[in-house]
């Protein structure tokens, strides 16, 4: 553009007058001010002319110090401090310092320090501080506040533990002055109820006024709104009775059918005109506060179902301390999502202590939040009882592993995927898909139908089991107009199950009302199975989950663990939740691939994509020229690769032939020989709309009718590490694990070779060492691990460890050695009506605890019901009955 200097050109003058001034009127520091606020240019100090000073009434409440644009102003806030000294006596003296805020700038990037607290640290900032915002400041007394906040005790009954030291932690850090937090909790933790007794907390103090928590999907918004509602941080007080809680417009179907809908909507000016006397909770998607921002998003269309909360968001004005604290939830998913590339710019924006919140920390997350103020992780959930651990299902797919090869002559069903019409056609010459393919070029519904199948498996058995279907989540690869995949597992679900069109659901951004559908799925028997892309993949709270179907290729260590997260809560209509199943239907690549990975991924973040003129503008400006020309050159190959017939006769208007490929080839060349001349086909407005909008060729979905897929699976039991192994294996490294032990675990020897001391606290005792080592050796496992490897369901624990010692013993359940127990006791007795009766109801407390005590007579059912303890004792004599119950625990340990 005429007329605009290069940066390096810039002089200090010009950066001001071009940059600085617009920001500093922008705040509404003019040199004209009213209302008490001007600003005031080369302010004399007793040590040289300040180049800014900013004036509230009449005292100098700021000072700026500028350069110019090529110089970074991260070092020369010490400039600013030395006029700040150097000022005539006023109303503030800051250790030495007579206006307590600092700026330096170029023109682009703030660098702000409020020094009247020795602990507070300079930092950047988007924008300059409106005078409001500075009065504001100055009125709030920051440091009585969080000594406030330090004196609150953390005694609410509702908080576990581990929740409070969350808490006390956040506290600590703020107490020092830290503005970026992370508090890293295992996905159903309790994060959000932590986070809402923050706010409570850090709000009451008045350390927090004007509070934006923001979440990625509406759903989330609507499950924080419920959150807030119905927390009570004092007795009988819901929070929303305290302060306001606001939130963007909801639907009647985002909430359950039995809530009030009434969603209190935040009025614009609250953001635009922040003011002292507000005190509230904004509860807002990070969609929606980027289109306020910066201007509405542009959809993805890559066939995700990302739920969108933007299409009444206007770009509003909105100044850097309109919240003074920020709860990012979820606050992964924005780096590493190119569709949510501006979570940072929004987080930026804003001038607030900013807490993020998530269960995957990604080391790029951890940088920009800075301190790592608390973490529970997933292991440690687990292992104090709070989160359940899964098993593995490994489903091997020759077509997920190999791809898809279709023989000459072969039947297949074309489909466009523009308008959905089909065509059936046989194949003239042979064709290989890559598994990248799969659902995106290609589809063998065989392959997914085994897979389904596979599925079905084990789901009766489950049911067979514990009687009940487990809900069940399946990860297809896209919901895509007329080729969705996950389309075609729901018709196959339906098919391969049986039962009815609502058994089997697509829950994506697709369908109507998805939020109710959530709903559905996590309250109502219906639908058993729910089919999804991204939408259930993060935040969404279905306790009962207990299938997880990895259909679709994971390469993010940050969605992998999500996704495994939808299964860790502990049952709410299903106490007996012991664990959850991960069906990897990539042959168990996905969780070998991730098990390695440690708790904070590398993940890069996706960085935003530069339109193809900004490249171009970039090499006219000869700004990083060599590898700005490589970019394009790269760019220019991928046009070159999508090119029809049509679109290269356009290009021929512009190059010769068309041939994108040979002029990408001699770019480089090109532009070095003759820079002005090619540079101007490049600048050339319908060139580059061509470059973007060329047509291409028509697209083509091919079902493989004929393709017949090899799908087998294998159920596998995890340790503590994450380790899988074979039900065989896992047997084996039980019978070392009992034969290495057996003479420092007291239960051991007692099975093997004193039986008489059998009682109930020895197997509570081996119970709790064998979940505790490293194999994580849980009745539960160890009881699928000896079904699957002997063929005898329901095992017991006894008979485990007898067989383990020596494989000639025999495996029993429960109830057989429970029934043979009894019988070896009462040989040879004479028994009356009333203490067969007994006897009886003893056999199945025995075969329900493996152990009889005197308490359990009162205590189980089967027992008390008939009197308890005083009327057994009468049936059989006190001192005969006390020996019965010794020796049916001897002979149930024998």
């Amino acid at each position: 553009m005429a007329g605009v200097a290069h940066p390096h050109e810039e002089n200090e003058w010009r950066t001001r007058k071009r940059r600085i001034d617009p920001k500093l009127d922008a705040a509404g520091w003019h040199l004209r001010g009213e209302s008490g606020s001007r600003r005031t240019e080369e302010e004399p100090t007793g040590d040289g002319n300040a180049d800014y000073a900013l004036w509230l009434e009449s005292a100098i409440t700021g000072v700026v110090e500028a350069k110019k644009l090529t110089v970074s102003p991260s070092g020369v806030l010490t400039q600013a401090e030395r006029y700040a000294k150097a000022l005539p006596p006023g109303p503030y003296n800051f250790n030495g310092k007579r206006c307590p805020f600092l700026y330096s700038t170029n023109g682009e990037v703030i660098y702000f320090h409020d020094v009247r607290d020795p602990l507070n640290t300079s930092r950047t900032v988007k924008a300059f501080h409106t005078p409001d915002a500075l009065r504001e400041m100055l009125a709030r007394d920051t440091t009585t506040a969080i000594e406030k906040l330090l004196a609150l005790p953390h005694d609410h009954d509702r908080l576990r533990e581990y929740q409070k030291d969350a808490n006390a932690a956040v506290e600590k850090a703020i107490s020092e002055r830290k503005r970026r937090l992370l508090l890293a909790m295992a996905t159903g933790t309790g994060k959000t109820y932590t986070l809402v007794n923050q706010v409570y907390r850090l709000m009451k103090s008045g350390v927090a006024k004007r509070v934006l928590f923001l979440v990625d999907r509406r759903a989330l918004a609507a499950q924080a709104v419920r959150a807030f509602a119905s927390f009570e941080p004092e007795p009988g007080l819901k929070f929303d009775k305290i302060y306001e809680v606001y939130s963007s417009k909801f639907q009647a179907d985002d909430f359950e059918e039995d809530q009030k809908f009434d969603p209190n909507v935040l009025p614009n000016d609250y953001l635009t005109n922040p003011q002292a006397k507000h005190t509230f909770v904004y509860v807002c998607t990070i969609q929606r506060m980027a289109s306020n921002l910066f201007g509405r998003l542009a959809e993805s269309g890559d066939g995700g179902d990302e739920d969108d909360d933007t299409q009444d968001a206007s770009q509003l004005d909105i100044p850097i301390h309109a919240f003074d604290l920020i709860v990012a939830d979820e606050c992964h998913r924005g780096y590493t999502a190119q569709v949510l590339s501006r979570w940072r710019d929004t987080l930026d924006h804003f001038d607030a202590i900013k807490i993020g919140l998530t269960a995957t920390p990604a080391k790029h997350t951890s940088a920009y939040f800075q301190h790592l103020a608390f973490s529970y992780p997933y292991k440690q959930a687990v292992a104090e009882g709070h989160l359940v651990d899964y098993d593995v299902v490994r489903v091997k797919s020759d077509a997920k592993l190999g791809g898809v090869f279709l023989k000459e002559g072969e039947v297949v069903e074309v489909v466009d995927p523009e308008t959905g019409m089909s065509k059936i056609d046989l194949l003239e010459d042979e064709r290989g898909f890559q598994t990248t393919d799969l659902e995106k070029v290609v589809t063998s519904p065989d392959s997914n139908a085994k897979i389904i199948a596979q599925l079905k498996h084990y789901a009766e058995q489950h049911e067979q089991e514990y009687g009940r279907f487990p809900k069940t989540l399946i990860f297809a690869v896209n919901d895509l107009p007329h080729t969705s995949h996950a389309d075609q597992l729901v018709t196959l679900a339906r098919e391969a199950f049986g039962k009815g069109e609502d058994f089997a659901q697509k829950i994506t951004g697709r369908v109507d009302k998805p939020l109710r559908r959530i709903r559905e799925f996590r309250n109502r028997p219906n639908p058993g199975i729910a089919v999804t892309v991204d939408l259930l993949s993060t935040g969404v709270d279905i306790p009962d989950l207990e299938f997880i179907v990895l259909t679709r290729p994971i390469q993010s260590r940050i969605l992998f663990e999500q996704i495994i997260g939808r299964g860790t809560r502990k049952g709410e209509k299903y106490p007996d939740k012991s664990h959850f199943t991960v069906f990897d239907c990539f042959d168990g690549s996905l969780l070998k691939y991730f098990r390695d990975s440690t708790g904070v991924t590398s993940e890069k973040p996706v960085e935003p994509t530069r339109k193809l003129e900004e490249i171009i503008e970039d090499i006219w400006q000869r700004k990083d020229f060599a590898y700005n020309v490589s970019c394009l050159t790269k760019r220019l190959h991928r046009v070159a690769k999508q090119l029809s017939g049509e679109a290269q006769d356009q290009f021929a208007e512009y190059i010769p032939d068309g041939d994108v490929t040979n002029y990408a080839k001699h770019l480089a060349d090109n532009l070095k020989q003759d820079f002005t001349g090619n540079m101007k086909l490049l600048r050339h407005k319908p060139f580059q709309y061509l470059l973007i909008n060329y047509p291409r060729p028509p697209k083509i979905f091919i079902k493989a009718i004929g393709h017949v897929d090899d799908v087998s699976s294998e159920w596998l039991i995890r340790d503590r590490e994450g380790n899988q192994y074979k039900p065989d294996d896992y047997i084996t490294a039980f019978a070392r694990f009992v034969v290495e032990n057996r003479d420092t675990i007291d239960a051991f020897r007692i099975l093997l070779e004193k039986p008489k001391h059998w009682r109930a606290e020895v197997l509570k005792d081996l119970r709790q060492k064998l979940a505790a080592s490293p194999f994580n050796f849980t009745p539960d496992k160890l009881q699928k691990a000896h079904e699957r490897s002997f063929h005898k369901a329901m095992v017991d624990l006894i008979s485990m460890v007898k067989h383990a010692a020596d494989a000639k013993n025999p495996l029993l359940t429960a109830d057989e050695r429970a029934t043979a127990a009894v019988a070896t006791v009462t040989a040879g007795m004479e028994l009356t009506p009333q203490q067969l009766g007994w006897m009886e109801r003893i056999r199945e407390v025995v075969a329900k605890n493996l152990t009889i005590e005197e308490e359990d007579f009162d205590n189980q059912p089967a027992l008390s019901h008939m009197g308890g303890w005083g009327a057994a004792r009468k049936a059989f004599g006190e001192d005969e009955l006390r020996q019965l119950i010794q020796d049916l625990n001897e002979a149930v340990a024998a």
